[in-house]
């Protein structure tokens, strides 16, 4: 079931906003949707679903074209296309109203469910190659950007929002590069666009148009009317997904588990005796030569990668290639998925009572994008 949300203050002011932009689609809007809905194909292949002028977007052009131009041009070092973009957030939910993008601004979400937000208990109890991944993430998305930052302004709280709301919710859409920036410039905010939800079995085509000068996403799948209205995100396993955009999508055919590379040497150690003090040596070499990277297991088994490092391993380790060899592999893999399944289960009640208390939270919070989406209303 859905409750249509078009009506509210908030998404009037928005697509007003938009309107005046050169918004005209009426094919979407907004709705609180409170159970899982049949995806049924109803559209014909190629059919755009929705198109966002280019003055609807929010690149780093658009701020360096604003009041803030200056000073980011003048900031050294120089500040990357993503925290131009989060500092241009933080100042405008800093002006309210004032704001030119406020009607945009008041519909994002308060809180997110990414890494930059979990509390220590979370991340004690994720598996080691997640939670070294999510630390990783909060130490890069909240990297001081102001040596005496301005406290009453770019702080870290606001810096966290700001950063987890370009991240979560920006499209790909590649800029000219520009040498008053550094990095890739890639990111664009999407208002109203950025209201749809990720389905990992949905198809459609984004980008965008340079003819038209408009953001455009054209459905692949189809969606039946007054029916929830999914995009995809690309093709992301769902620690991917946890890490990047803070949720996990059920049934997931992209899903592996990662095998950390101080958990493949663990296990090896253990059948593997006469050697393990040269160990870490064998796992160096791997690791030099590129046979470390995404060593995973999903529900079709290890992955190739993954058994190709283990028999690379017994032969590095001065063990003859044979079938005993070959069933220590296979053993050894068996082993790890046991370990990571291990880990999972210890994780999950923790993980449960948390996001069951942020759920509580941030439900009093009425702009949360795991919550709102479109339908089809013609």
């Amino acid at each position: 079931s859905s409750v249509s949300l078009c009506h509210r203050p908030q998404y009037v002011r928005l697509m007003k906003f938009l309107h005046k932009r050169g918004f005209t689609s009426t094919l979407l809007q907004p709705a609180r949707f409170t159970g899982t809905t049949q995806f049924t194909k109803t559209q014909d292949p190629g059919e755009l679903l929705i198109s966002l002028p280019e003055s609807c977007l929010l690149t780093s052009s658009t701020v360096l074209d604003s009041y803030l131009g200056e000073c980011i041009k003048r900031w050294k070092p120089r500040l990357s296309p993503l925290l131009v973009l989060c500092v241009f957030l933080v100042c405008e939910r800093h002006r309210g109203e004032a704001s030119d993008w406020s009607p945009y601004i008041e519909v994002l979400p308060a809180a997110y469910t990414c890494p930059a937000y979990f509390t220590d208990d979370v991340m004690a109890v994720l598996p080691e190659s997640v939670r070294r991944r999510a630390s990783e993430q909060r130490r890069q998305s909240l990297q001081p950007i102001l040596s005496q930052p301005v406290k009453e302004v770019l702080t870290y709280e606001a810096l966290r929002w700001a950063w987890c709301s370009v991240n979560t919710r920006s499209v790909f859409m590649s800029h000219p590069s520009n040498p008053l920036l550094s990095g890739h410039d890639v990111y664009a905010l999407a208002p109203f666009l950025d209201l749809l939800n990720h389905r990992p079995d949905v198809q459609v085509q984004a980008s965008f148009n340079e003819a038209t000068r408009c953001y455009e996403i054209r459905s692949v799948s189809g969606t039946h009317q007054y029916k929830q209205a999914f995009i995809n995100y690309g093709s992301h396993d769902n620690q991917r997904l946890m890490l990047e955009y803070g949720f996990v999508a059920s049934d997931n055919p992209h899903s592996v588990v990662y095998v950390d590379t101080g958990e493949l040497g663990q296990e090896t150690g253990k059948y593997v005796w006469p050697v393990k003090q040269s160990l870490d040596q064998k796992i160096r070499f791997l690791r030099e030569n590129n046979f470390l990277h995404n060593l995973t297991v999903s529900c079709e088994g290890p992955s190739w990668r993954l058994m190709t490092a283990l028999r690379l391993l017994t032969v590095l380790l001065g063990q003859a290639v044979c079938e005993d060899r070959e069933q220590w592999s296979v053993q050894t893999a068996i082993t790890l998925c046991h370990r990571l399944l291990q880990d999972t289960h210890k994780a999950n009640p923790t993980l449960g009572l948390s996001f069951q208390t942020c759920v509580r939270i941030w439900s009093t919070f009425p702009h949360m994008k795991d919550v709102f989406c479109f339908f089809l209303q013609f």
